[in-house]
């Protein structure tokens, strides 16, 4: 059974920055993709940064430059980051990972077989 772990959020203040992790565990297969969402109080869930096992990355125009999404560089290559920089009171929200078999990689929720659980970020003078 494939089970996600999710870790790293916190109260930062506006401009701080933030590692979030997530690591993916019961898989058997070669090819894979990782993404990040978000949901805010009151709002849908939207994608925020994808990579796959290429290590192609992907980011929402709104966090490409402050955001940078990795894979970890041991051998299992199983751990998802996505370090946040620059933070703003937008960002707050709860972040999730998301995990599929396969390259392609997309901000379609539907298109991502196993979660993991949400961690909050809030981002806050």
């Amino acid at each position: 059974e494939v089970q996600l772990q999710a870790s790293g959020g916190g109260l930062v203040q506006p401009g701080g920055s933030l590692r979030l992790s997530c690591t993916a565990s019961g898989f058997s297969f070669d090819d894979y993709a990782f993404a990040w969402f978000r949901q805010a109080p009151g709002k849908e869930r939207m994608g925020v940064s994808a990579i796959n096992s290429h290590e192609t990355p992907y980011y929402l125009a709104s966090v490409e430059g402050r955001f940078t999404i990795s894979i970890s560089s041991d051998r299992a290559k199983n751990t998802v980051y996505l370090q946040m920089n620059d933070l703003k009171p937008e960002d707050t929200a709860t972040y999730y990972c998301a995990f599929k078999d396969g390259l392609r990689y997309s901000f379609n929720g539907n298109d991502y077989d196993y979660w993991g659980q949400g961690t909050l970020v809030t981002v806050s003078s």
